[in-house]
């Protein structure tokens, strides 16, 4: 006999298609905006740096940081529309956009990352990204080429979260690049290496004058253990449990390197510069170096922290800096006279002074230098109801 079918009233079958609906809408808002926090819980460094209100007064908008690495994929959804038409100088062939690496795209992400989304923020989330490829066999040569090129091309701030040794030649190459971008008003952030721990092994870009040369800081604001110190270090930044690109081919959901502390120094700049876009380059570095949170023992220049960590808020929102004389390098000056520039008396706050002692022993997973990889990311399950919402989790 066959079971007769049961028909619900069609009231009840409203209703309970708009609690459907209803419900699974609920459920996809609740997916996102879980994922979203997850990642600003992984960003740290934007709530140490006050990001949310320094982005009341500048977003970096109308400057262009130049990202010279292993080139930038514009298709992920937190780099749609903010990068311009770029260069590769790696002699095979793939284009700007091209990036197996997945570095270049990280640290542009960190510049300039669009806020929203379930990925990365960028603290200069309205600057632009001229992404330059300049990896492969070419090294240093390619690099130089790649500066004068982001001079050429309106990069006020240019980013090379990369670097190696050279030889006399790509030396002088590279030297004379960065001293025709310093003059055509550009302003060259270098990662100083992750070799602290083992060998220290100096490098260039940020052996060269006219880089300034930036290490790395942890959460507690101590230098960390891989970040490469010398004389070249000339700002720090932080540099670990930073929140990069995050894919199943590039699964380093979390980095560490001076190479994230450079990005971090760029967009701090590209801050600085759109509130003040009458200043120099080297107007915007000088204001930098007096702002920054100096290290415990006052001394500066440290062959840790440079002189001090990164501070935009000093400038943006305590109105503090004096950005002194238009064509002067601040960096260059100090030494050459061996002597620190203006550096007023820091309060106490939370990020005003860092260790500039080498740092104590502790586990470190840092790659060998110039490639950052990341840790991989681990995915959990959260069980409701019979329902399952993944979400990503810090490793």
């Amino acid at each position: 006999m066959a079971r007769a079918a049961i028909r619900m009233p069609w009231k009840c079958q409203l209703r309970l298609a708009a609690f459907s609906c209803i419900f699974a809408m609920g459920l996809g808002l609740l997916s996102s905006t879980a994922a979203a926090a997850d990642m600003q819980s992984r960003q740290w460094y934007l709530d140490a740096m006050q990001a949310e209100r320094m982005w009341q007064t500048s977003m970096g908008e109308g400057v262009t940081v130049a990202v010279i690495d292993s080139g930038v994929d514009g298709s992920v959804p937190e780099l749609r529309g903010q990068l311009l038409t770029g260069r590769d100088f790696s002699g095979d062939g793939h284009g700007a956009s091209y990036d197996s690496e997945g570095h270049g795209t990280s640290m542009a992400m960190i510049i300039s990352g669009r806020r929203g989304g379930d990925g990365a923020w960028g603290l200069a989330p309205k600057s632009k990204i001229l992404p330059i490829r300049s990896t492969g066999p070419y090294g240093i040569l390619s690099m130089a080429k790649s500066i004068r090129y982001a001079a050429d091309h309106g990069a006020k701030v240019i980013n090379i979260s990369r670097g190696g040794p050279a030889g006399e030649q790509a030396a002088a190459a590279l030297q004379s690049a960065v001293t025709y971008a310093n003059k055509k008003g550009s302003l060259i952030f270098g990662a100083t290496g992750n070799d602290g721990d083992k060998g220290n092994t100096p490098s260039h870009p940020s052996l060269t004058s006219g880089v300034v040369g930036i290490g790395a800081v942890d959460q507690k604001l101590n230098v960390a253990k891989f970040s490469t110190y010398g004389p070249q270090v000339a700002l720090a930044a932080p540099g670990t449990g930073i929140a990069t690109r995050c894919t199943k081919k590039h699964l380093n959901c979390i980095a560490q390197g001076t190479s994230q502390a450079t990005a971090i120094a760029s967009a701090s700049a590209a801050l600085i510069w759109s509130a003040h876009p009458t200043w120099t380059n080297n107007q915007v570095l000088r204001v930098m170096m007096e702002t920054a949170g100096k290290p415990e023992d006052g001394k500066v220049p440290s062959e840790y922290l440079g002189y001090g960590i990164v501070r935009p808020r000093k400038v943006l929102l305590d109105k503090e800096g004096d950005p002194g004389p238009a064509d002067v390098n601040p960096l260059l000056a100090a030494r050459e006279t061996t002597a620190p520039p203006k550096t007023p008396q820091s309060g106490a706050d939370d990020s005003a002074t860092g260790s500039a002692q080498k740092p104590a022993d502790h586990p470190d997973d840092s790659p060998p230098w110039p490639l950052t990889a990341g840790l991989a990311a681990t995915v959990s399950a959260l069980a409701a109801g019979g329902l399952i919402i993944a979400r990503r989790r810090k490793a």
